[in-house]
């Protein structure tokens, strides 16, 4: 009898000791295994006795396209990648729930006032290259795209990829209304157009092109990790566009005070010295 009884008991009792799981939706090179994803995961995983599930897509736009699409249903708590340029678009989907931090105590530039968006990392858009190959790099972003150099550029798709929305944004704030002839100029340099980030990097690094659309702090990876200084970011006389990276809850966690904890850890917590990356 004890026998036939032992299962039965196991199966009613083990969910009482399951750890929680709080799913969390962000981009492929922060949950790679050289990104600051793991890191961050074995950290927050010792201090909550919860299992931390990163979902990676390929980028913040994607992240938003998919929340949009799994509307109240999605298995996510927490998003972890959307910016800046996204945040009028992610609230009006009604998905996100308030974040609980004050907004005064966020130090970005600019300042921040939302009370749903937490930044935990910020840094500039530019065009990175390898200085062993390019010598002469482009001073501008209107040399970039106007100079009779030969080029090789990839960016991203600003459908998918928020690197690729800012510079779609760039290029609006540099030409204005002239910004569709300056596109028709940069595609006769363009390589690929990718979906994410971590594609275009990496073709980069392949040799596919001379230069590829980053952030300013791309080359400290470079340095830090493979104690390599050979790549650089092309500094543009009409400045860099801004990023800030934000996580957010939704408002169907089923997790809502784990999610709770998460915007804080990220924001405030060192989270940008895991992250050499941007």
């Amino acid at each position: 009898m004890l026998k036939k009884c032992l299962p039965l008991l196991l199966l009613c009792t083990a969910p009482v000791f399951a750890k929680p799981v709080l799913t969390v939706y962000t981009y492929d090179s922060f949950a790679a295994d050289w990104g600051p994803g793991p890191k961050i995961k074995k950290a927050f995983e010792a201090d909550c006795n919860c299992e931390l599930k990163l979902v990676a897509l390929e980028d913040g736009v994607s992240l938003l396209n998919r929340l949009r699409m799994e509307g109240k249903n999605s298995k996510a708590d927490v998003v972890l990648g959307l910016d800046n340029n996204l945040l009028d678009a992610a609230s009006k989907t009604g998905l996100f729930a308030k974040s609980g931090v004050a907004a005064d105590a966020v130090n970005v530039p600019g300042g921040w006032n939302n009370d749903t968006f937490v930044p935990f990392d910020y840094g500039y858009f530019a065009f990175v290259y390898d200085k062993n190959k390019l010598k002469n790099p482009p001073q501008s972003l209107k040399e970039l795209v106007e100079s009779d150099q030969n080029w090789r550029v990839i960016y991203q798709d600003p459908r998918t990829s928020t690197p690729g929305l800012g510079l779609l944004l760039w290029m609006q704030k540099v030409y204005g209304d002239d910004a569709p002839q300056a596109w028709q100029k940069l595609a006769k340099k363009t390589v690929t157009v990718t979906k994410g980030w971590s594609e275009a990097y990496g073709l980069f690094l392949k040799g596919e092109s001379d230069l590829v659309l980053s952030y300013t702090t791309s080359p400290a990876y470079h340095i830090l990790e493979e104690k390599k200084d050979n790549y650089a970011a092309a500094n543009f006389s009409e400045g860099h566009y801004l990023q800030v990276e934000v996580a957010a809850r939704t408002a169907a966690s089923k997790q809502p005070e784990l999610a709770q904890t998460i915007p804080p850890v990220y924001g405030f917590s060192g989270f940008s010295e895991c992250d050499p990356n941007r």
